[in-house]
């Protein structure tokens, strides 16, 4: 199938409707620039100082209520609070010699450790086989996170005679949530927004319509963080949630501000007059701006369908960065356009401007007329290339991302490293993420030295597991603990296996007949079922994204075929992004470019985030090509026509803007947090994809190859459905 022998012409830039709310906020802004500017500027102001005065928190805490975990806290907490208090490790190595080799500095170390507030009580050390290594359990007070971080000062005071008689000191256990430091990505930011001005540079060729969309965005993203930081004072937000919400927002803010600018430009070209140009822009632009933020926030919201609290607090944080970041796009970007006016050209860094297209013959027209011309080649070729970036999703394994990752020489990878390799009872890679078993008496029809007796002979001989501590019934009888040490470390698939043959054959059989049942908590108890219920509901979460994005585009488009096509294509691209995680961070495929030490699982929430990023952020560019698509196919009736002119349209724009937002992402691949690593590789990864495979050859081979049958929409559909178009 080919286009017809002329060159495509440029469609005629539609004439927005003057009565339209967007066309009269646009020609609002333009008139009263300076004005909406300060009240912007305002808004940014009193968002950061609303976030100071409320104190804003933010923790990785999670519960899931019902689960074993939770249940055998709760119990512990009942009948034994001293046993369930919060704690960690404080672990002592040296080099040569033995630790009791210091025994001032230790005895030292260890009273200053119980004078510290908060602590309440400081375990006799268990000492290694050869002596090099100990560790003294520290129990707290309150939870670890609200002590914040200042407090590992009081620890670093507190171990000084160790560190003074040359004992090396970590920080192991739950002592993490003190000692990491918040990530600060001030680094990682300004690397992002120096990428994004360079790109900006090349795409517009002017300096003054290369920092609108960045001053545009950064206001946005300001403001965003501000308003998450208000709601952060009463819902606790996951650590990483500014992070996201920064990542999210100065990526789609440079984006809309791209977009909208483009067309500003366009229509100064075709001889519009600065306001007139403005209120055109944001009728015609701004409408597919806001068609595209709505179907971002509903991806993200879509996971509180999860059920899980800190997923679905994650998305709406990202949610209200976008929101912003739209509401900005279709006043603030509007005020600046039409502030600056002509002067949009000014301290050009090359000679001709760029709009929305350089004429009938340039580059992207006559990659068009290729795509027409060989369909079927475009799309097999772009096909097998996502297939091949996909195929190590099929071996990705979820887990948690121990301190096993941390960065070398810190002081929670010390402790780590040292307690797992040093031998002895006490001593192992287990050592590092052990599971508590708290077992209920309260209908026991056996005695509790009889049910203490059951478990360790049937739990000593399991598979994986490496040492069953003596069980202990609480000061109030009702009760029985005993902690399980694995063979294996925190993120080893082999303790993910050994939990679930201890939750489901192990521990059942073993109380069978006593009238008791166990309850397997602990941190990596926790993390393992919270593994188990993600994987459980993210077909949920797809589910849902998926059906509310086939409904809004078929509403949108009056087409059956293009939103099943881009729910298609999207779910290629998302599963191209998972499989080069897998690649990267499972398979260890330079990851020592991203700093990590080790290969690592999947950490159990990032795909559930990731797929409603990526879907979100992929429909931008479907909506932003489709409209535009969609205006000539409206104005013609011509489907070759209408693919060859959008395309060739929104090419440039949806490259540059592509380009931008990658280096955002890639920028903060240098985050010291794991996590934040995922998720920014990932969303790069699926932006490339997304931004050139698949919008660009897959799209439109595809539409070239359907012709008329893109746009089939049944009658009895097509009048019940409401009319809403871009």
């Amino acid at each position: 199938m080919s286009l017809p022998p002329a060159p495509l012409s440029l469609a005629p830039v539609p004439v927005a409707p003057r009565t339209s709310a967007l066309h009269r906020t646009g020609a609002f802004c333009a008139r009263h620039a300076v004005w909406v500017i300060a009240a912007w500027l305002l808004v940014l102001v009193a968002a950061f100082a609303g976030r100071h005065a409320v104190g804003a928190t933010f923790g990785d805490q999670v519960t899931l209520p019902g689960s074993q975990a939770t249940s055998g806290a709760d119990l512990l907490a009942r009948s034994d609070p001293a046993a369930g208090a919060a704690g960690g490790k404080v672990v002592l190595h040296v080099d040569s010699g033995k630790v009791s080799d210091h025994a001032a500095a230790l005895e030292e170390t260890l009273g200053r450790l119980r004078a510290l507030p908060h602590v309440t009580a400081v375990a006799a050390p268990v000492t290694s086989s050869d002596g090099a290594t100990a560790y003294t359990a520290v129990s707290f007070d309150r939870k670890l996170k609200s002590l914040g971080h200042a407090y590992t000062e009081r620890l670093d005071q507190a171990t000084t005679p160790a560190r003074e008689a040359g004992i090396g000191v970590g920080y192991g256990g739950d002592l993490h949530e003190i000692v990491r430091a918040p990530a600060d990505d001030a680094v990682a930011e300004a690397t992002g927004v120096g990428a994004a001005l360079i790109v900006l540079l090349l795409a517009f060729g002017s300096v003054a319509a290369a920092l609108m969309p960045l001053l545009t965005a950064l206001v946005s993203v300001g403001v965003g963080l501000g308003v998450v930081g208000i709601v952060a004072g009463t819902l606790t937000f996951a650590t990483s949630a500014p992070t996201l919400a920064t990542m999210i927002g100065l990526g789609v803010g440079i984006d809309y501000a791209l977009f909208l600018i483009t067309r500003f430009r366009q229509y100064l070209i075709d001889g519009d007059d600065p306001r007139t140009a403005v209120g055109r822009t944001t009728a015609v632009s701004g409408k597919a701006v806001l068609v595209a933020a709505v179907t971002v926030a509903v991806a993200l919201l879509s996971l509180y369908a999860c059920g899980l609290t800190m997923i679905g607090r994650l998305g709406l944080a990202a949610t209200i960065a976008v929101v912003v970041t739209a509401a900005a796009a279709l006043t603030l970007v509007p005020a600046a356009m039409g502030l600056v006016g002509r002067r949009v050209d000014v301290l050009r860094v090359r000679r001709r401007p760029v709009a929305e297209s350089a004429g009938d013959h340039d580059g992207w027209h006559r990659y068009a007329r290729l795509v027409a011309r060989y369909p079927w080649r475009f799309f097999t070729a772009g096909f097998v290339l996502v297939a091949l970036c996909a195929i190590p999703l099929f071996s990705m394994r979820l887990g948690h991302i121990d301190d096993g990752a941390d960065p070398a020489g810190s002081t929670t990878r010390d402790a780590y490293d040292w307690i797992a390799d040093a031998g002895g009872p006490g001593f192992g890679p287990g050592v590092n993420g052990p599971f508590t078993l708290v077992v209920d008496l309260a209908h026991a029809t056996v005695s509790a030295d009889r049910v203490a007796g059951r478990l360790t002979g049937g739990l000593t001989g399991t598979h994986g597991v490496a040492r069953v501590t003596p069980p202990r019934t609480s000061p109030d009888g009702k009760v029985l603990v005993t902690t399980v040490v694995p063979a294996t470390g925190p993120q080893s698939a082999d303790t993910g296996a050994l939990f679930a043959t201890l939750t489901d054959t192990a521990v059942p059989h073993a109380l069978e007949g006593t009238g008791t049942r166990g309850y397997l908590t602990g941190s990596t108890a926790g993390q393992l079922e919270f593994r188990d219920t993600v994987t459980e509901r993210l077909p949920l979460i797809i589910a849902i994204v998926l059906v509310c994005a086939f409904l809004l585009l078929a509403v949108v488009f009056r087409s059956l075929v293009i939103p099943l096509k881009a729910v298609a294509l999207n779910l290629l691209t998302t599963g191209a992004s998972y499989g080069v995680l897998v690649a990267v961070f499972q398979w260890g495929w330079g990851d020592g470019l991203l700093g990590l030490g080790e290969a690592v699982p999947i950490e159990s929430y990032v795909p559930m985030m990731m797929f409603a990023i990526v879907f979100g952020l992929s429909m931008d560019y479907e909506i932003f090509l489709l409209s535009r698509i969609a205006e000539e196919w409206h104005a013609t009736g011509d489907n070759e026509r209408s693919v060859g002119t959008g395309l060739s349209l929104t090419g440039r724009v949806i490259t540059c803007a592509a380009l931008i937002m990658t280096a955002v992402f890639l920028s903060f691949t240098g985050s010291p947090a794991v996590v934040v690593k995922m998720l920014a590789l990932g969303l790069a990864v699926s932006v490339v994809l997304d931004a050139t495979v698949v919008r660009l050859v897959l799209v439109p081979s595809l539409m070239f190859l359907m012709g008329r049958a893109n746009w089939w929409l049944p009658g009895w559909l097509d009048r019940r459905l409401p009319r809403w178009t871009v």
